[in-house]
């Protein structure tokens, strides 16, 4: 109040307000104040202002009453209203005391339902309508009033209020904001916490309250707005704002609201999403997710850039942001087909996602949508869906095809369906079928499962769920049909495991095989098995829950009964839970869907035939449009009566299918005969009528129908009749009337004979044996009337074939059939017909080889003998007979040049061998495919080969009984018949010949990969004694022929080369069974010597994952591992000695030869420079002795025709000569210390001429770099022995050492490397190095290790001889190429031939002969000479005196080459001993010194 008082003055009718009044005397007066001034209006009211002053005194303010305070704030709000646009209240804090207690009335709207709401809402509307809170604008605390009636209004307002009430809050509120000066955080707070979670969800009505307003105030509160996201987005500022922690939130609910507010604040979110922080990227991205893709939303039209910022976001680096951006596709695609291009692609890109969430998180997103729109699904977006049908993991397989599934039934048995949604879906079922082919339990339990509730519904109506199912069926393509026949067949044998396991409870006999093979058709088997043990325990103690088992398995359970029962049991079990007893649960429910009839039951397959019925005589609406559909829906009454025969009942279904029987297409009734044959075991007994009638059609169609139906006739009466032998005499006279080529039965003749001579054997045995010997085989297979038409084609269909040969086709497989029904080799038939079977694949078909027969048809008479072959092998009886020539000539049908013949004879081999009834020697045959020239059928016969691998492994696993026996089943025992088979190749004429070998390599390994690669049954040790006793045998098919043993030996040596080579890291195993080999195959092992002679040719090389071998593997392979001396050399015989600590291995690197660039060189012998020892590279480093002086033999006379050829192999082409390749290679340690400053020399190619003439330089050269000309292969198997150089073989110690001294003492050699004598004024240059350069502690090695190391350093890389008439006399070494004069043979006491490396040898091609041109000695061309790294994986030293090459050392080193000499050795060691020793050797540069060798 001012400071003059004022002269109160009450409007008339009011009294005096005092404060001496009572409470309600007092509410009486304020009410008739209130009314006047209600009523007053705002012109000449001055002398009120006295009485306004008295009534905001504190007195009135500060009231108990709240009826008093009420009407004192109506009458302060009509003061505002009257005195406006003035205040009457002059003093800032009274008027600040006054708007606080206006705020504090207001909360009296709260509660519309009170009796003084009228007064509170006046108050509201007073001060809405006069804006009196604008007062507050000039005041300086204004912000702590706006922020008491803002939160006060968010607080109260509700559902209750009306739309007036609220509409004067905005009234109120709104001018506050856009009038005012500035707008405060906290302010802010109040209103953007209301348009966030939770208060949204909380609080709707508030936040329709709040949405209003800012929709109101959207241009006022933009600055703001943009400041507090600038401070808190990009400059990072903290705030002590509840909403810094909601701002993304915050940021999508304004863009809801009013996007203007944010016009300037999205392009800041750009390089947020560009953010370091994985949880920052994830945030932003979720909300541009959520706004570009709310419906009618225009922001990727307005802000592109930011758009296409976001796409990147779906190739994040974090998986949750990728996951983020996938599952708001699903949005993008709905109400965005304008951005469909650029979602689609990315989805396309996250389907292949190396993250499983992400994959599958695509295939959700796109059944979202499906389910949703599915006019919005185009072709590429289901194609994501069927990619992941493959997916490696099965979750996301589980969720590509059941979300296949429930499109399918969406769509196919939706109501009102468009029919191009139908068309669309159509591709689903076979879909889903072809997922039947997986070899998963998992996947096959998923497939049947979609079956059942989406395909199929069962819970369909009977009459709709037949319908669907034979239009379902009819519908499926080929490789579907075949899935849906082996998913019943598999339920069948399901339900038959679990009979016998409750028949072993109820017997009390041995469970656990019965669980184990059960277990094996359930997911995890390891799980499985103790589930089915706990299951098979509650049924033993629960009597009822094995009664309701068993009803469930009973033959007349229909399906609704079925259901209950499954619904009883799993109830029985308590039902889904969490953890273990859900995984429990889940494995039982998984167990019982497979068997419950829930889909087939008698009533069921009546209406189907009924269908079927329909669909025959053509009146079904059901197959309509399609293609066969009698056949087809004939066909799966034939599947189901295979098996589920006990549902095929009634008189009815008889009576229809006896229909069938007459029906026009020969088709139908062919498959109605074999569904007599399924379901008629007691139809005599139980429908006379029915068999009283069908038995003169079975007759007729025996007699008359085509071979198909004279097949299946003879079978249907040999089931359907009990007096079968009168019947049959019946038919087999027709036959005999039949046998005659003019006879329109002539073929069904053949075909029913068969069959007859098969079920009834002995019945009519002399007269099948007089028709077989006059009729089958003279007259007809070897006879030739007619000519085949003339063709190019290697093969055509069946239709095209003529008469004659179908004849003679059918032919063989009656003999076959004959010899089946027989079982005996009576009176030598079986011989005789096998050997006219192998007569016919011998002669290509042509039995007489007349040539009248057309090649379509020699490859069907070839291929039909060889199948005949493989039925006859069946029966051990004729197994045993079949000789090896004739087991040969079936084998190379795998070769032969009809692609058909390969195809379809490889099909019968393999579901034979999967019978198990063929020997195991006929899997041999497999290796042959590794000569077929197209990949695909390499593969699907590689798998073949796998597959009769695992059939037979886990068959040894169920039936450990088998264990005599195993030499029959072990697929490892395929290996020597694989081994037999190929050393009887007909392209090996010899031993030695390479080509040949090569493919023998290949084939070998074709079946040796699948039984050691990765597979745990692998046993090394095994398998190589296995290989290793057949070299001690002899080829029991020609013993006493030296080269077909020789043949056999060399496959073995390449058999074992593989081993070692191929095989990977070798795991020794003890074999505590003495592998066994064939006696029809093999003689007796022949164990008074070792066979350790190499049998392949010195070029044949190996090229493994590990290692390089050059020749055969050796017998024994040492290597060397040090670690302060030996700790171990092993042997891979099978004895291992391990040791403890970090073992070293030190591989020698030796530098090469470098040719001297001078075109002429002095003849004199040049003294080499040495080097002195650094003391502190603690590595021995000894100065290059020079070599000695031999006399150059310019005569020849000592040159003997051996080593005369072995000195043309030696001599190069003048091509060669002129631009050589060389191979450089440096040590690690040299790479890794020279970094970027790497000598040009030591990773290019020079030329000659780059190279320096100072005999000092070459020697510095020389250490520095290796060069080797090298060939294209011989580079190649260079890089895989420097990549591949360690060995993870093992063995004893002590026997090593010992074979290392006695090889010591009679190996040491000479390494210097020879030439041919060069050209006249040109010459080649080769730095001699001396043993003692090895940089090995000797100090550190044990004795045997010291004697070692000289002749390691010593040994010379081999020559490449040609063959030589003694085959015996060759030797095998590989090592470096440095020369020690202290080894020459002069000073060794035991001298062995010299052998030289060539570049002719390296470079020659796979074809390449053995043979070189004679050398013309007055052309000789300059070539450079290879020092290889010293590797040696063998080291073959032969007891036999050799002719020792002794060549001269020119100046330079270089070896002359001319002079020979003949040295015999005193002593030799055993003839084969080979030592395999890695060490690797520091070689430094000319200018550093030489270190510790790297321990690797």
């Amino acid at each position: 109040m001012s400071g003059k008082a004022n002269k109160i003055v009450y409007p008339p009718g009011c009294k005096d307000i005092t404060e001496e009044i009572g409470k309600e005397e007092l509410v009486r007066r304020l009410k008739l104040l209130a009314r006047a001034f209600q009523d007053m209006g705002q012109d000449d009211n001055d002398q009120y202002s006295g009485l306004a002053v008295y009534l905001a005194t504190d007195y009135f303010l500060d009231h108990q009453s709240k009826d008093v305070r009420l009407l004192v704030a109506c009458c302060v709000a009509d003061v505002f209203r009257i005195f406006a646009p003035e205040a009457l209240y002059k003093d800032l804090k009274h008027l600040k005391d006054i708007f606080i207690f206006l705020v504090k009335q207001l909360r009296g709207l709260e509660d519309p339902d009170s009796p003084s709401f009228k007064r509170y809402f006046y108050l509201l509307e007073n001060l809405a309508w006069v804006k009196s809170f604008n007062i507050c604008i000039e005041l300086e605390e204004n912000q702590e009033i706006f922020c008491s009636l803002f939160q006060l209004m968010f607080s109260i307002v509700s559902d209750k209020h009306s739309s007036k009430v609220k509409n004067f809050v905005l009234d109120m509120l709104t001018p506050l904001i856009t009038e005012a000066d500035s707008v405060s955080q906290e302010l802010m707070d109040i209103i953007l916490l209301n348009v966030v979670e939770p208060y949204k969800t909380q609080k709707r009505v508030a936040y329709a309250l709040a949405k209003e307003l800012l929709i109101r105030s959207s241009n006022a509160i933009e600055p703001y707005i943009q400041a507090f996201f600038n401070n808190t987005l990009m400059l990072g500022k903290s705030s002590e704002s509840e909403l810094s922690h909601r701002l993304y939130d915050l940021i999508y609910e304004l863009n809801q609201i009013s996007p203007n507010v944010l016009l300037s604040v999205l392009p800041q979110l750009e390089f947020k999403l560009k953010s370091n922080e994985e949880s920052e990227r994830k945030q932003v991205t979720k909300l541009l997710a959520k706004m570009f893709s709310d419906e009618g939303s225009n922001l990727v039209e307005q802000n592109r850039p930011l758009w296409i910022c976001f796409l990147g976001r779906f190739n994040d680096i974090s998986i949750p942001v990728r996951q983020t951006c996938v599952q708001f596709s699903q949005y993008f695609l709905i109400n965005h087909p304008e951005t469909n291009k650029d979602i689609v692609e990315q989805l396309k890109s996250r389907s292949h996602d190396p993250e499983e969430t992400i994959r599958m998180e695509v295939v959700n997103t796109v059944l979202s949508v499906a389910k949703k729109d599915f006019s919005i699904i185009n072709e590429e977006l289901l194609g994501f869906i069927k990619e992941r049908t493959l997916d490696k993991k099965f979750q996301v397989r589980r969720e590509a095809l059941m979300g296949l599934g429930q499109l399918y039934k969406k769509y196919t048995f939706g109501e009102k369906v468009e029919e191009s949604f139908v068309e669309k879906v159509s591709f689903i079922k076979d879909k889903i079928f072809h997922h039947y082919y997986q070899q998963s339990s998992d996947d096959r339990l998923l497939v049947e499962r979609v079956f059942n509730t989406c395909l199929v519904p069962y819970n369909m109506p009977e009459e709709d769920r037949m319908r669907q199912f034979l239009l379902l069926y009819c519908t499926l393509d080929e490789h579907a049909i075949k899935a849906f026949q082996e998913m019943f067949k598999h339920r069948i044998s399901v339900r038959a495991m679990i009979l016998q396991m409750v028949e072993a409870i109820e017997q009390q006999a041995l469970l656990n095989p019965r669980i184990v093979s059960l277990s094996r058709t359930l997911p995890e088997t390891g799980k499985a098995i103790e589930h089915l043990k706990k299951f098979c325990q509650i049924i033993k103690d629960d009597k009822r829950l094995r009664s309701y088992l068993i009803k469930l398995l009973s033959q007349d359970c229909t399906c609704k009964k079925a259901q209950d029962l499954v619904r009883e049991i799993l109830k029985k079990l308590g039902g889904p839970s969490q953890g273990t007893q859900n995984i429990y649960y889940n494995t039982i429910k998984s167990l019982l869907e497979r068997v419950a009839p829930v889909m087939i039951d008698i009533s069921a397959v009546d209406q189907l035939v009924s269908h079927v019925d329909d669909s025959v005589r053509g009146l079904g609406i059901i197959t309509e449009g399609i293609d066969s559909a009698a056949e087809k829906s004939v066909k799966l009454l034939m599947v189901l009566s295979w098996t589920y025969p006990y549902y095929f009942k009634t008189e009815e279904t008889y009576e229809l299918l006896l229909t069938f029987m007459k029906h026009d297409d020969e088709s139908v009734a062919d498959l109605t005969l074999q569904i007599f044959n399924n379901i008629g075991k007691n139809l005599q007994k139980d429908y006379p009528n029915i068999y009283s009638s069908l038995l003169p059609v079975v007759s007729s169609a025996a007699k008359l129908g085509n071979p198909k139906q004279c097949k299946h006739a003879i079978r249907c009466i040999n089931t359907i009749c009990k007096n079968k032998e009168a019947i049959y005499g019946q038919i087999f006279e027709h036959y005999k009337k039949s046998l005659n080529p003019e006879s329109a039965n002539f073929i069904t003749a053949i075909v029913g004979l068969g069959h007859i001579a098969k079920l009834c054997p002995e019945e009519f045995a002399p007269d099948i044996k007089t028709i077989v010997s006059k009729v089958i085989v003279k007259d007809l297979l070897m006879q030739d009337h007619t000519f085949g038409p003339s063709t190019t084609e290697s093969w055509y269909s069946e239709h095209h074939v003529t008469e004659e040969s179908m004849a003679k086709l059918q032919s063989m497989k009656l003999l076959t059939r004959w010899l089946q029904g027989l079982k005996s080799n009576a009176n030598n038939s079986g011989t005789s017909t096998l050997r006219l079977l192998y007569t016919v694949i011998a002669h290509e078909g042509d039995l007489m080889e007349k040539g009248n027969i057309n090649k379509p048809e020699l490859a069907r008479l070839r291929l039909q003998a060889g199948c005949c072959m493989i039925k006859l092998a069946e029966e051990k009886c004729f197994s045993d007979i079949i000789t090896h020539e004739q087991f040969q000539a079936l084998a190379l049908l795998m070769n032969d040049s009809c692609y058909h013949v390969r195809h379809i004879f490889s099909l019968k081999l393999h579901k034979s061998l999967l019978t198990l009834r063929l020997p195991l020697q006929y899997m041999s045959i497999f290796c042959l495919a590794s000569n077929d020239p197209m990949r695909e059928r390499r593969t699907q016969i590689k798998q073949f080969l796998q597959n009769n691998i695992t059939k037979r492994r886990e068959y040894i696993k169920q039936n450990p009984s088998i264990q005599g026996r195993i030499f029959h089943f072990l697929p490892d025992y395929v290996m020597p018949y694989t081994i037999h088979l190929l050393a009887h190749d007909p392209e090996l004429k010899e031993h030695d010949e390479v080509e040949p070998l090569k493919n023998i390599k290949e084939c070998l390994w074709f079946n040796m990969e699948p039984l050691i690669s990765k597979s745990e049954d692998y046993n090394y040790t095994f398998f190589r004694r296995m290989i290793e006793n057949i070299k001690q045998t002899k080829d029991a098919q020609d013993p006493d022929d030296e080269e077909t043993n020789m043949k056999l030996y060399a496959v073995c040596d390449v058999a074992l080369g593989l081993l070692n080579s191929k095989s990977g890291n070798i795991t020794l195993k003890d074999v505590t069974v003495e592998p066994r080999l064939s006696a029809k195959h093999f003689t007796k092992p022949d164990k008074s010597y070792s066979n350790t002679q190499n049998y392949l040719p010195k070029d044949f090389s190996f090229e493994g994952h590990k290692r390089i071998y050059t020749s055969s593997p050796p017998l024994f392979e040492y290597i060397c591992i040090v670690e302060e001396g030996v700790n171990a050399l092993i042997d891979t015989s099978g004895k291992a000695n391990t040791s403890k600590g970090q073992t070293t291995e030190i591989i020698v690197e030796s530098p090469g030869p470098v040719v001297n660039p001078l075109p002429t060189s002095p003849r004199d012998q040049r003294q080499p420079k040495t080097k002195k020892t650094d003391v502190g590279s603690e590595t021995e480093s000894s100065p290059n002795s020079s070599a000695d002086s031999v006399k150059k033999n310019d005569s020849g006379k000592n040159v003997d025709k051996k080593n005369h050829r072995n000195e043309k192999l030696n001599t190069d082409t003048k091509d060669e000569n002129k631009e050589p390749k060389t191979a450089k290679v440096r040590t690690k340690k040299q790479t890794k210390t020279s970094g970027k400053n790497v000598p040009k020399s030591m990773d290019t190619e020079e030329s000659d001429g780059d190279e320096e003439d100072d005999s000092s330089v070459a020697n510095s050269e020389s250490q520095e770099s290796q060069e080797i000309p090298l060939g294209p292969k011989a580079k190649k198997a260079k890089n895989v022995s420097d990549k591949n150089s360690k060995s993870n073989v093992r063995t004893s110690k002590k026997d090593t050492l010992q074979k290392s001294k006695s090889l010591m003492n009679g190996a040491k050699t000479d390494s210097t490397v020879t030439s041919d004598s060069p050209k006249p004024g040109r010459k080649r240059k080769t730095e001699s190095v001396s043993k003692e350069s090895t940089p090995v502690k000797k100090s550190k090695l044990t004795p045997a290790l010291k004697n070692l190391s000289p002749s390691v350093s010593d040994c010379s890389t081999p020559s490449s001889p040609g063959r030589s008439s003694t085959k015996s006399s060759s030797s095998s070494v590989k090592s470096s190429a440095k020369s020690s004069a202290k080894s020459t043979p002069k000073k060794s006491p035991h001298n062995l031939k010299k052998t030289t490396i060539t570049r002719s040898k390296l470079n020659r091609s796979d074809g390449e002969s053995d043979e070189s041109p004679p050398e013309d000695k007055s052309k000789k061309n300059v070539r450079k000479t290879a020092s290889k790294q010293t590797r040696l994986d063998q080291f073959n030293v032969k007891s036999a005196p050799k002719n020792v090459r002794k060549g001269k050392n020119l100046p330079n080193g270089v070896s002359d080459g001319d002079s020979q000499e003949t040295s015999s050795a005193a002593s030799t060691p055993k003839s084969g001993t080979s030592i395999r020793i890695k060490t690797k050797v520091q070689t430094p540069d000319s200018t550093k010194k030489r270190g510790r060798p790297k321990k690797t």
